[in-house]
């Protein structure tokens, strides 16, 4: 019983994966981020280039 205890402290299988998600998570929140940032900004350009025409 104390082995198996010990064995199960000592496995980090789902601390990895649990690490893998949060850095995922941090990339796509990024990621959505930035194309917010750069929808906004497209467009006005657009609205800038119809307003021109």
């Amino acid at each position: 019983m104390k082995q198996k205890l010990t064995q199960f402290f000592k496995d980090d299988l789902g601390a990895t994966a649990i690490e893998y998600g949060l850095i995922i998570s941090a990339v796509a929140g990024g990621i959505i981020v930035a194309l917010n940032i750069l929808g906004v900004k497209t467009g006005e350009l657009f609205k800038l280039v119809t307003d021109a025409l």
